[in-house]
Formats: C-alpha cells, structure tokens, sequence
C-alpha cells in the first residue's frame, strides 16, 4: 500500500508539470483526487491494511492529497498568470502612436439663424416661449380668427391626426397661449420659435417641415410705427449692415391691418439684381396689428389694449444670409454641405 501511494504522489507530480493548460490541470485533479480518481481507489484497499498500519497509511493517504492539492493549485495559478499575460501582450496598446483624428461638428445654419434672432429680440426685451407641436384645432385656427372656410383649414394644408387634432401649421398657438396664461396682464412680449407643418411640396423654396419664429406685443397704447421700428432695427442686426425697410398692405386672419416687410436686397443694395428680381426689394416677413378677435378671444379688453404680431422663416433668412439657392441642403444631412458653416 505504502509503495503504491508513493508511485501515485510521482506520477501525478509528473502530470501535473507537464500539464501546459488549465483544462488539461481540471482534468487531472479529476483522474487523482475525484470521487472516482486514483487516491481514492488505492483508499479502498484500507481493509486489507493490518490495524497497526492503518493511521500511518491514513496519514500517508492525507499528506499526498494535500501535496497534489497544492501542486495542482501552483501550476493553475502559473497558468492563469501566463494566459493574463499572453493576453495583455496581445491587446497591448501603443500609447506613443499619434491619435487619430476627432472631426470636430459644427452649428447647423438653421440653428445659427433661429439663436440669432433670439439673441436680437431678447436684447430688446422679449421672451421666448414654447409651446406643443401637435395642437388642437382651437389654438390653431379658431382662436386665432381663422373662420371654418378659410383655405389654411383645407385638409390639403395641413396634416390632421383627427378632426380636432392637427400639426401646428405655424407658431401662432403659442402666441394665444401665452395670453390666456397672462390672464389678460400686461405687457405681452414674445417670440415663438418652432417647428411648423404643411402639406407642401418640397422643391426648391418650399418644405412640408420648416422653422418659424413669431412675435407678439400687447400692452397699452402699441402702435404700427413701434413694429415698423423693432423690424427694422431686427434686419439691420441680422443682416449686418445698414438697410432700407417697407411696409406693403397684406392680409392675414389674425391681424388687422396686415403687412408684410421688405429690405433692400442685400446683395445689390436695392439696384436690382438676380436675387431681387430686379425689384431691389426682397421680402422677408409678415406683420400687422393683432385683431380685435384674438385679443378679445385669449381674454383682452380689445378697447384698452392694442398689440402686433410678427411671423418670419429662420429657413428663408438662412438662404439670404449665407446665399444658399435651394431650401432642401438645409435638410439632406450632406456633411459637404454643412461644413462649410462649421465657424457660423
């Protein structure tokens, strides 16, 4: 008994040094120390050992266990330190390469457009408010002086989700919005800039999704001349540079009397020219004095009080700003495009 155990402790020293993986060392601890391995079937023949040598092999049997054991648990802990490195070795990183090149993105022209507008009429004192993009036919339409037959409900205008829910077709909801919170307070001062939706066929100046920016003023005593005055002062300071400015009648539901706003081209200075249509004027909003209606339907006393409205295209501002010929680069996503206004 004793020379066979003494044979087992070599051999098993012997496989376990030539073990070169941990699968072949998970194999051996189960071929001599297992329920079934080796040292145990040796055991058996304890029975057969005299009473007096039974502790002796017994403590024989136990110190060669905890020799494999420990063998075992050696060569798996260099096994697992040599595969950690092989590994480390193969998804080394070469920290001295020079790195590879982040490009860095730039501010979307429409986005640079609508931040500037902002800029202007908050240091003139208004505020910008928000309002929902699905709106209900109410704050659409009829708060807003828009009668049932009017063109602008047609189902061919706008995007209806049912009867009485719609995409906003222009920021004008805010305004109304922004009144009924007032509670008929004064003053009302605001711009309104959004997403709007029409049904209209892209091509080269029109979109079926588009940005607005609306303004409303309400207070006592407001006049045509004051709006004349902030959109005047408005282009000057979007465009730049020094520019003539007029008011030609309009008609707009929900504003009473209704303009719309030109400045000289700001390509050729008014003398006319491809841009202007030789006209030297280009168009650039539309304005007016808000209707009796709306101020009395959002809860103003129409008597009191008097306001303007505002509404202008940061989109078609983006075209004359930055002298881009077709609305539709404005929503391709063409990075060639686009960096060109990476410093805007």
């Amino acid at each position: 008994m004793r020379e066979r155990l003494e044979a087992l402790r070599k051999e098993a020293e012997v496989a376990i040094q030539a073990a070169d993986d941990l699968e072949q060392l998970r194999d051996l601890r189960v071929q001599y120390l297992g329920k079934k391995g080796e040292l145990t079937a040796v055991l058996r023949g304890m029975k057969d050992v005299s009473a007096e040598d039974r502790p002796v092999i017994g403590g024989l049997a136990n110190e060669i266990r905890s020799q494999i054991e420990n063998l075992l648990a050696e060569k798996e802990t260099a096994e697992r330190e040599a595969a950690l490195e092989k590994r480390l070795a193969a998804e080394a990183i070469d920290v001295t390469l020079a790195a590879r090149p982040q490009p860095l993105g730039g501010m979307h022209p429409i986005t640079a457009v609508v931040e500037q507008i902002e800029d202007i009429f908050t240091g003139m004192g208004f505020v910008v408010a928000e309002g929902p993009e699905v709106e209900t036919d109410r704050y659409n339409f009829e708060a807003l002086n828009l009668p049932q037959d009017h063109p602008a409900r047609d189902m061919q205008d706008s995007f209806y989700i049912t009867p009485e829910i719609l995409l906003r077709t222009h920021t004008s909801p805010v305004q109304v919005r922004t009144m009924e919170e007032k509670e008929g307070q004064v003053p009302v001062k605001i711009i309104c800039p959004g997403k709007v939706y029409r049904r209209d066929d892209d091509d080269a100046t029109h979109s079926h999704q588009f940005y607005q920016v609306e303004g409303l003023v309400v207070d006592r005593g407001i006049a045509m001349s004051e709006l004349h005055g902030i959109l005047a002062a408005f282009a000057e300071k979007m465009f730049g540079m020094a520019l003539e400015t007029r008011l030609r009648p309009s008609y707009f539901p929900f504003t009473e009397p209704s303009v719309e706003m030109d400045i000289s081209c700001i390509k050729c200075s008014g003398k006319g020219c491809r841009m202007c249509k030789q006209t030297g004027w280009i168009e650039i909003l539309g304005a007016g004095m808000v209707h009796p209606r709306v101020l009395e339907g959002a809860g103003y006393d129409s008597e009191r009080y008097t306001g303007f409205a505002f509404g202008m295209g940061p989109d078609r501002i983006a075209l004359l700003k930055y002298g881009i010929d077709d609305i539709r680069h404005l929503y391709t996503n063409d990075l060639k495009f686009l960096r060109q206004f990476q410093s805007v």
